[in-house]
């Protein structure tokens, strides 16, 4: 018979038993979890990108395994626990599912479904809906809330989505490729005056207005960044395979071959 939910929740209570627990989890707190749940979040990321399902599943059961930890800690502080995380989300996503849950109850009357025109409305009310549940939280700022520890680009793009609630954004994609120029014009500037602080002031501001653009676009930068990366490793693989196979590598071999072997890899993935 499979496990359930219970039977996990049960593991983590033998797991964080002081007499007969293991050892390594009863030394964990909420702070010293984190990095483990930010590297299987990032493995569940990339078993998605790769397409893998039976690590797709894998990976989903090691983020949840993360959501116990987390609230078995809670219960044994008695501050909150698995039951109230539970009943938290179920009530948010009805909250702020209006056009499917018009009475906001889970089986009440179901309510017509957005259209594909509608779709931008309903966008529109799930962020009027957080707004307010960020006014109800007295947090009043517009950049409020957003987590200082997401990755760059993620935060970038999350405070740049907020101030364009507020109209505080560029009219079209015109603006913001004339900024990106701008900003890449600053950069060469400090480049030629060898200003180290105002180099990577620059830089910053130049990575700032690429995923301004990025959002424009409606492209991810974080999954844009990733794929970039692995087309690198990939074209870069196949000049060390080419290379190895010469007897050569790229330690050894001068950058006009590998640029040439670059370039046959760029033409073999057509």
């Amino acid at each position: 018979m499979a496990h359930t939910i219970d039977d996990l929740r049960y593991l983590m209570q033998r797991l964080r038993d002081p007499d007969a627990g293991c050892p390594w989890d009863l030394r964990q707190d909420f702070a010293s979890i984190v990095p483990h749940t930010l590297e299987e979040s990032y493995e569940l990321a990339d078993a998605i990108e790769r397409g893998d399902c039976e690590q797709i599943r894998q990976e989903l059961g090691d983020v949840l395994f993360q959501v116990i930890f987390y609230s078995q800690l809670a219960e044994e502080e008695q501050s909150f626990g698995f039951a109230e995380v539970v009943d938290d989300i179920v009530e948010k996503l009805l909250r702020r599912h209006p056009h499917v849950f018009p009475d906001g109850r889970l089986r009440g009357a179901g309510g017509a479904g957005p259209t594909a025109t509608e779709e931008g409305q309903v966008k529109r009310n799930w962020e009027l809906i957080k707004q307010r549940e960020r006014a109800d939280k007295a947090q009043h700022g517009v950049l409020d809330d957003v987590p200082l520890a997401l990755p760059a680009l993620s935060r970038a793009a999350k405070l740049q989505k907020r101030a364009a609630q507020v109209k505080f954004d560029w009219d079209d994609t015109g603006g913001v490729l004339a900024k990106l120029r701008e900003e890449l014009d600053e950069l060469e500037e400090a480049v030629t005056s060898g200003c180290d602080s105002g180099i990577e002031d620059e830089l910053g501001d130049l990575l700032f207005s690429c995923v301004n653009l990025a959002r424009h676009l409606k492209v991810e930068p974080e999954t844009a960044l990733r794929r970039a990366s692995h087309k690198f490793e990939r074209r870069f693989r196949y000049v060390e395979t080419k290379l190895k196979r010469s007897g050569s590598s790229p330690r050894d071999a001068d950058i006009d071959t590998m640029n040439a072997l670059w370039q046959q890899a760029k033409a073999d993935e057509g």
